[in-house]
């Protein structure tokens, strides 16, 4: 914690406090504790500076987050309210404004304290979140709900650690690319990142893809193998779907995790491995460990750090912008672009296959829009699972009835009759517009 004997910030000038922040690489301010920027480096204005508005005399929610109050009251967490309830230093992701556009930035605030423990300002230290995008991105991660910004938090707080990390999410929700992104932020980013997909693997198959094997170890290994787990030394293995792993090579996967050695399929030697081990499942983890399905010593050594990755269904927020994202990845010279009753359509669906049914239908509708607007007929008609109350199909009537009232002069009974429906359900139809 940094502390001045002067009470307060007045009594130091702006060029005095920049000075004091250019000792620090990362883009840095000092607050007041009316939230006024007093002083910046030189790295906060090469990075967030604007010359259309000045940030030195403004607040910190202002030039950040364009808000007239402070973050707490405009919704989102504040790294000095969190500080002055308790009286330490505090982090938080936010999305702010830059040059650029929209960023994720990882902030971490300290408190000034004066010689009797009284707090007369903070520094702020910034850094941007370079493995996710606030606005639409060609790869990688996207969003910025409050649910996704909780899961990048906790990827940002355990990448720089060796910590085991198990990402745990229904499936579709962008576990590998989680994945990739802790390894991209991680000490081993310049490492090997490792897949290993546990579905579907027999005992044998598994041993012989994670541990490699020598040549004569059985019949066909004309050859000796790499095994993954060989393969990630330096980096970062990934087991995709760990709940799939046989019960009979978990204790031999613990040993790995544990030892960090191995012996390869048909070898007396032992290899020995140094990754960063990131898991990832959709099962229920920890109700198997109970039941016995799944060895519990291994589940709590793999799940020493656990993140959460939200369904679409907790982030509807960001359906416009995985939308547009999706769109640019896949598209083949301009993007195509989803008109209003589409993009209402999906706003009503629940997702139950997550983004990966997402990017399947938007992929599906791509190849149906030929003037380069995707509309509701390109999308599904009705819900998959069945439901009679189907989003597309409510969407549709929606659309034909605001067609109906743009020119319609007549009674609600009369338009009823008109439609064939009942007036309780044209109501109800109104009430959805």
């Amino acid at each position: 914690m940094a502390i001045f004997s002067q009470p307060t910030l007045a009594m130091f000038d702006a060029q005095a406090l920049s000075a004091f922040l250019e000792h620090d690489p990362l883009p840095c301010i000092v607050l007041d504790t009316d939230y006024r920027i007093i002083a910046s480096n030189t790295a906060y204005q090469r990075q967030f500076g604007q010359a259309s508005q000045p940030h030195l005399g403004a607040k910190c929610h202002q030039v950040s987050h364009h808000y007239a109050v402070p973050c707490d009251q405009a919704g989102e967490l504040c790294p000095m309210q969190k500080a002055r309830d308790s009286g330490l230093p505090e982090r938080v992701l936010h999305v702010h404004h830059s040059p650029r556009g929209p960023e994720h930035v990882d902030v971490e605030l300290r408190p000034l304290v004066d010689g009797q423990g009284q707090v007369f300002g903070y520094v702020e230290r910034l850094r941007t979140v370079s493995v996710a995008a606030a606005q639409p991105q060609g790869a990688g991660l996207v969003g910025h709900s409050p649910a996704f910004k909780r899961a990048l938090a906790d990827l940002e707080r355990a990448a720089p650690a060796q910590i085991p990390v198990l990402l745990q999410g229904e499936s579709g929700t962008g576990k590998e690319l989680f994945a990739r992104a802790l390894h991209a932020s991680s000490t081993r980013a310049a490492g090997p990142f490792v897949v290993v997909d546990c579905t579907g693997l027999s005992e044998a198959l598994f041993e012989s893809e994670l541990f490699g094997y020598e040549k004569g170890a059985f019949t066909g290994a004309v050859g000796r193998k790499l095994g993954l787990a060989e393969a990630a030394h330096g980096g970062t293995l990934f087991l995709d779907e760990i709940g799939e792993v046989p019960l009979a090579v978990q204790v031999k996967l613990l040993r790995l995790i544990e030892a960090g050695s191995f012996r390869p399929v048909g070898s007396l030697r032992s290899v020995h491995a140094d990754f960063r081990l990131v898991c990832a499942t959709h099962k229920p983890l920890k109700a198997m460990a109970s039941e016995g399905t799944f060895r519990q010593d291994l589940y709590y050594r793999i799940s020493a750090f656990p993140i959460h990755l939200p369904a679409l269904r907790e982030r509807q927020q960001d359906l416009p912008l995985l939308v547009a994202s999706l769109l640019r990845r896949h598209a083949e010279g301009v993007p195509k672009r989803l008109d209003p009753a589409a993009m209402a359509w999906l706003q009503g669906y629940a997702f139950p296959g997550n983004i990966r049914e997402l990017r399947n239908l938007l992929e599906r509708a791509q190849l149906l829009a030929d003037d380069g607007v995707i509309r509701l007929k390109d999308l599904p008609a009705s819900d998959p699972a069945g439901d009679p109350a189907a989003p597309g199909r409510v969407a549709r009537e929606c659309a034909e009835l605001r067609r109906t009232l743009a020119g319609y002069q007549g009674s609600r009974k009369a338009l009823a009759k008109a439609l064939g429906v009942s007036e309780r359900t044209l109501y109800r139809r109104l009430k959805q517009l």
